[in-house]
């Protein structure tokens, strides 16, 4: 039987199996696909209409590198373990800058937030990562 080949959607798989975005509460990344045709780049509105958000719920668009910045710099007090995960997530920006064109971040919802980072794949179709941030500093 010939081997598996692997798909760039394997690949991220393997790259989010025990990654966690870190906030108040450290929340599982998962990839997510679209089948849809919106032009980009997308608006707030289709990102509603495309994630079934109601008009009362808070969505902004953010610059790409607030979704990276905290997750692929080391600090000075980082250990082994927080180094390891510093180089997974760039490994992980890697492989979807490579995945994903026209990327864009939304941010949705206000104390528990939604964060979506949604790229165009070469097939047309809307793709990314999710993920659940808890801030309530603010």
């Amino acid at each position: 039987m010939p081997p598996k080949e692997s798909t760039p959607e394997s690949s991220l798989a393997n790259l989010l199996t025990e990654l966690v975005y870190p906030s108040e509460s450290d929340e599982p990344i998962d990839y997510v696909e679209y089948t849809i045709d919106f032009d980009p780049p997308l608006s707030s509105n289709q990102v509603r209409d495309l994630l079934l958000i109601t008009p009362e719920i808070y969505v902004e668009e953010i610059p790409e590198t607030e979704f990276w910045q905290p997750v692929v710099t080391d600090q000075a007090w980082f250990g082994e373990e927080e180094k390891q995960q510093t180089a997974r997530f760039r490994e992980l920006r890697q492989h979807i800058e490579n995945l994903l064109e026209n990327r864009q971040v939304f941010r949705i919802g206000e104390t528990e937030m939604d964060l979506y980072l949604l790229g165009r794949k070469a097939d047309g179709h809307w793709a990314g990562l999710k993920t659940l941030v808890v801030d309530t500093s603010s």
